[in-house]
């Protein structure tokens, strides 16, 4: 009875931590998204079209909740919960930054230490949590690209 109570709690933590975290990055989104200064700047060939951020996000952010869930279960004060909590704080101010005050170079800043942030959670859960780091792994590929099309966007609009 224990045990089902346990793993109960547990799935309960999964399913709102992707709660919480899709909804916040979608309310974000889709109140500071996208607008007529963004849609007026010169962009690089490699800028992908529209329609491939939600989906992208929706699934970084399952990726991202869970191992917040897995992280907060573990050790819910430690070292990489608490930079968790770091780069979903820098994830969540990158919108506002570029899309509501553009400042582009502001949100590179800001792209750069999230950047630096999901290095060292993954490096904090790689030994004690290995699922958690991997779900780490397309966060930092999608930020790692989003920081060169930042970047690229900025110098080509400066």
């Amino acid at each position: 009875m224990n045990t089902a109570r346990s793993s109960f709690n547990k799935l309960l933590v999964h399913l709102i931590a992707i709660v919480v975290v899709i909804a916040v990055g979608a309310g974000i989104g889709t109140t500071i998204g996208p607008d007529e200064w963004y849609r007026s700047l010169d962009k690089p060939i490699f800028n992908p079209p529209p329609w491939v951020f939600a989906p992208v996000w929706t699934l970084l952010y399952i990726f991202i909740a869970i191992a917040f869930a897995r992280t907060f279960l573990r050790d819910p004060r430690g070292p990489a919960m608490q930079v968790w909590i770091v780069q979903m704080l820098l994830n969540w101010s990158w919108t506002p930054l570029w899309f509501g005050l553009h400042m582009m170079w502001g949100a590179f800043a800001v792209i750069v230490a999230l950047w630096v942030s999901i290095v060292a959670f993954i490096l904090l859960t790689r030994k004690p949590d290995p699922i958690s780091a991997l779900l780490f792994l397309p966060y930092l590929a999608w930020v790692s690209f989003a920081a060169v099309l930042n970047g690229t966007v900025a110098a080509m609009n400066s």
